[in-house]
């Protein structure tokens, strides 16, 4: 699921329009309406995203708010910031990575990939 389908989805769930949901959040419908296809971009402005996130009735730190949140990052092809304050899971990307490019990681590597995943 994409983060223009995922608020979507939930934009229809709070029983608001496209219309009513840009005047309420601050946007232009015809930018949002991009995002929501998936043409634009989540934005990247935390502050913005916390309201519409807010608007989606969303509760703060529910598996939804997390979703929404790495769904805007993904969009935006970063990586979400709260990864950054895990160590572990900073220095396990560059294997991450490689596996999902079809590099085979040591057994070292994977060892140490499949502990991290195993603690979340």
């Amino acid at each position: 699921m994409t983060f223009g389908e995922f608020v979507r989805m939930k934009r229809l769930e709070a029983e608001l329009g496209l219309r009513e949901f840009c005047k309420r959040a601050g946007t232009d419908p015809s930018n949002w309406s991009k995002v929501e296809r998936g043409i634009l971009a989540a934005p990247d402005n935390r502050d913005f995203l916390e309201n519409v996130a807010k608007l989606l009735k969303l509760k703060k730190g529910s598996p939804d708010w997390f979703k929404f949140f790495d769904l805007a990052a993904i969009s935006q092809q970063k990586i979400p910031d709260d990864v950054f304050e895990d160590e572990d899971a900073v220095s396990a990307l560059p294997v991450f990575f490689r596996t999902v490019r079809g590099e085979k990681p040591s057994e070292e590597e994977l060892d140490k990939l499949t502990d991290l995943l195993k603690r979340r």
